[in-house]
């Protein structure tokens, strides 16, 4: 007779996910390692109580015998995805952290950071509340009806952004649906937000369930190898190519794959760019890095991408900043070899696939080549070394900073900041001017030092994925860059980090506005319209005075402690100070304009951010000239 234990859904689901692990390389651990939560009716009766009942297990909570699963409060839904994804991203996806939320307003402020999470193919478990399954009451307090399905709640906001998502309308339902959850959050290609929605009187509901759904289980995240034939082909293309690229992507970085990419490119002499995802895929001062490359990219990528007569993608979903919308890879004859675990995007670009994991596809393709004693030819190499060289020679002039009493531009902030961090430090950034001028200007010497989200580019996620990020980092300085714009979307979790002795650096850069957009706005024909953080003038456009808004004092209310920085001299002792602070510190800092002084080189590549077709005020109308201008540039890979 099967041994059975009569616990709630919300009990079961907690104990079970306390049993899971993932195994790659010999390596084991934890794949939930906490559960995040802000608690409302929908959840504290059963996930609440849950979390309270395996905390507290006997031996449990202390230094020798931790929590059976731990538990970090929120501030805001949103912001605890986005610290689970940090979390998630430095633990390479082999573990990953839950959220749980109580339902309505709780549950639908996950939907941006499913998003995120799933954009960027980054485990996530979501544990949002719902309205009852049993319909006793009907509505409950924030359900929304619809008329026309009695079945459908504001969880259904989730599916589309979700890799999986089920509702668990009845206990024994949670068995398969917990074991589906379980293969998605674990699989490199599949696993991004996995959703499982929990009816508040489900959650709370007593089942009888089978030993065997606790045993402790190992998901195997596999090391896919290249297909015999799909190898061959692509060694013929690599040794076919007088100008090969490699454009290394987030894929390296998940599947570990630097040391086996720095291998291959020593080996063949062939170049590497790096896209937002990739960045750090080789240190800055390897002989075959380039740099970035598309619209944020460096001279030196851009124009070999130009020549390129073979891109080798490796771990790259060739998103529109990558290719220049299009415009970048442009030779005559150009073809792509794509090394990806995913089908679907091995296939892009009418590429060749070579479908693997990105280390296991690297090192097959390296020892096919090494009987052929394939180089790229010495000229080539001479002459991406030598542009590299010239590339330098530009971030040396924007990073120049003196210490003299003048406030710093954003180019004299990250060169200020590059003179101070070694190998450890972590730097993470995800919205408005920054991404672009990282991904140009910083000097990467880590694997893992370059943690700018790019897939979906979300204001706010900086300050939550530190905390993640830290938590999975604990003795590494981690960074988190942000403007004014950013900073005030989501600065909630500074409470969390002070609460929690997460002893992360916030650096707000305050420029008074959205400077990012306002100068896409000025490109585009917009005229920077609402893009300032600025009193409104007589004439009811934003042009007025700067707001008296101190984000400073913000932080310090918050618990956090603030370093002002009104100059060059003070930024360098501030941001050295900040470093070795072992408490959440933050250093605020007012940027100049580069008008003045010498600021990060302009875009390299082009982004096709539609503009006015008819208008009447001239710079529109220029904007769409130019516009034209380069759409005709752009080439259709299929």
């Amino acid at each position: 007779m099967t041994s059975t234990t009569r616990l709630t859904v919300a009990q079961a689901l907690v104990r079970f996910l306390s049993a899971q692990y993932t195994e790659r390389d010999g390596a084991r651990r934890r794949l939930i390692g906490a559960v995040w939560g802000i608690f409302g009716h929908g959840n504290v009766a059963g996930i609440g109580q849950a979390l309270v009942e395996y905390a507290t297990v006997p031996g449990g909570g202390t230094a020798s015998a931790p929590p059976v699963m731990p538990f970090h409060q929120g501030r805001n839904e949103q912001a605890m995805v986005h610290a689970a994804v940090g979390y998630a991203r430095q633990c390479g996806r082999l573990s990953a952290h839950a959220v749980t939320t109580s339902i309505g307003p709780g549950a639908t402020n996950l939907v941006t950071g499913a998003a995120l999470a799933t954009v960027n193919h980054l485990p996530v478990l979501l544990l949002p509340g719902d309205v009852f399954a049993a319909r006793p009451a009907d509505p409950v307090l924030q359900q929304l009806e619809v008329p026309f399905a009695g079945d459908v709640s504001v969880n259904d906001c989730l599916r589309p952004v979700s890799k999986y998502f089920d509702r668990i309308t009845r206990p024994e339902a949670l068995i398969p649906a917990a074991l589906q959850a379980m293969r998605v959050l674990t699989d490199p290609v599949d696993t991004g937000a996995v959703t499982l929605a929990l009816p508040q009187d489900v959650q709370a509901e007593a089942y009888d369930w089978p030993e065997e759904f606790f045993a402790e289980r190992t998901w195997t995240v596999r090391r896919q190898a290249p297909d015999a034939v799909e190898l061959a082909r692509a060694v013929e293309a690599v040794r076919g190519a007088r100008r090969p690229l490699i454009v290394a992507g987030g894929g390296v970085h998940h599947s570990r794959a630097e040391e086996a990419l720095a291998a291959f490119a020593s080996a063949t002499g062939i170049p590497v760019a790096s896209t937002q995802a990739g960045k750090g895929s080789l240190r800055w001062d390897h002989p075959q890095d380039v740099g970035g490359i598309g619209h944020t990219g460096t001279a030196t990528a851009d124009e070999l991408a130009r020549t390129a007569d073979l891109v080798i993608g490796v771990g790259t979903r060739y998103t529109d900043f990558t290719t220049a919308s299009g415009t970048l890879f442009t030779a005559s004859g150009v073809r792509f070899l794509n090394l990806n675990i995913a089908p679907y995007d091995g296939h892009k670009l009418a590429g060749s696939p070579l479908i693997a994991d990105a280390r296991a596809g690297l090192e097959a393709l390296t020892e096919a080549l090494l009987p052929h004693r394939h180089r790229a030819e010495p000229a080539y190499v001479t002459e991406y070394t030598d542009d590299k060289e010239r590339w330098e020679y530009r971030v040396d002039a924007a990073y120049e900073a003196e210490d003299i009493d003048i406030r710093p531009t954003q180019p004299q902030v990250l060169g200020v900041l590059d003179e101070l961090v070694t190998e450890d430090d972590i730097l993470i950034n995800a919205a408005g001017s920054l991404p672009g001028d990282l991904h140009k200007l910083w000097r990467a010497r880590s694997r893992d030092q370059y943690h700018v989200e790019y897939g979906y580019s979300c204001m706010g996620y900086e300050i939550p994925a530190a905390i993640g990020v830290r938590m999975a980092a604990p003795d590494r300085p981690v960074w988190a860059l942000v403007g004014d714009g950013t900073y005030l979307m989501m600065p909630t979790e500074i409470v969390t980090a002070v609460q929690e002795g997460v002893a992360i650096k916030v650096v707000i850069l305050q420029n008074h506005g959205y400077a990012s957009i306002g100068g896409l706005s000025e490109s585009v024909g917009g005229e920077r319209l609402g893009t300032a953080y600025r009193r409104l003038a007589a004439d009811r456009t934003y042009t007025g005075v700067p707001l008296p808004v101190d984000l400073a004092a913000n932080a310090a209310s918050l618990g956090m402690r603030v370093l002002r920085a009104g100059t060059v001299r003070d930024l360098r002792a501030a941001l050295a100070e900040a470093r070795e602070a072992d408490t959440p510190t933050c250093v605020y800092v007012e940027t100049e304009t580069a008008d003045t002084v010498s600021g990060a080189p302009p875009a390299q590549a082009w982004w096709d951010v539609p503009v006015a077709e008819t208008a009447t005020r001239p710079s529109a109308v220029k904007a769409r000239e130019e516009y034209d201008r380069h759409v005709a540039a752009r080439r259709r890979h299929l």
